[in-house]
């Protein structure tokens, strides 16, 4: 990694990015995932030393969306992945707009599976509210820590990166989803157990990805011939250019 020309982030408007739109599209496709059939189930294991552990089963997919996360500011900058996050949560909305839509349509005479598409596929406006907003918060205070971080590392110690902007991103994101999603519908306790389960959770699979994390970012950034940081970036939530 240290081979590669140190560049800012608007130098990379001038180069063809070989893999950019790829993590692009594997990005989206987990978030997606992850809220379609992830996000509103409640699992239990009987793990060994800690015991029976609630937690929701969306954290199934957290090991890929926050690798592509932090791989997509650390190798190509914030700009480019507060894009990302920017079609994520535009592929959200319509994804909630088409499942409201699909379960409203009247189901043909002899069809028996409304009820059951109702239940796997019908989403509350408090789901939608909470999913796309804890999302696009929280999405974005990672991708900032990890830019922000890097200036302050000069590049070096990329754990204190991820995990740090894990720390922040996640607890955002936990802060706003499950109490907008769950309290009043789940049981109180209950809402604020998976909660506080599944945010420690991500942060300890942040940090025990780490290694998984430095191939990839070295192996992109590799590809890629650069090293980004964010010196002159804008780094307002609410731009989708880069």
């Amino acid at each position: 990694m240290g081979a590669n020309p140190r560049i800012d982030a608007k130098a990379l408007n001038s180069r063809q990015l070989r893999y950019y739109d790829f993590a692009m599209a594997a990005f989206v496709a987990v978030l997606l995932l992850s809220n379609l059939i992830g996000a509103a189930k409640v699992a239990a294991l009987d793990l060994p030393i800690i015991g029976n552990t609630v937690f929701g089963a969306g954290i199934l997919f957290f090991p890929l969306s926050y690798v592509l996360g932090d791989v997509l500011t650390e190798v190509y900058g914030y700009a480019r992945a507060r894009r990302v996050i920017w079609t994520g949560f535009a592929a959200l909305a319509f994804m909630a707009l088409m499942s409201w839509v699909v379960v409203a349509l009247p189901p043909a005479d002899g069809w028996g599976g409304q009820a059951a598409y109702e239940e796997v596929f019908g989403i509350t406006g408090r789901i939608v509210l909470a999913s796309i907003s804890a999302f696009w918060a929280g999405e974005l205070a990672n991708a900032f820590v990890m830019a922000k971080m890097k200036l302050l590392t000069g590049g070096r110690m990329l754990w204190t990166r991820t995990i740090g902007s894990t720390v922040v991103g996640q607890g955002i994101d936990s802060l706003i989803f499950y109490p907008v999603a769950f309290l009043g519908v789940w049981e109180t306790d209950l809402v604020f157990t998976v909660m506080a389960t599944n945010y420690l959770m991500k942060v300890v699979w942040e940090a025990v990805l780490t290694p998984l994390t430095y191939q990839v970012v070295g192996w992109m950034k590799h590809a890629e011939g650069v090293e980004v940081f964010d010196s002159d970036t804008d780094f307002s939530p609410f731009r989708t250019r880069v």
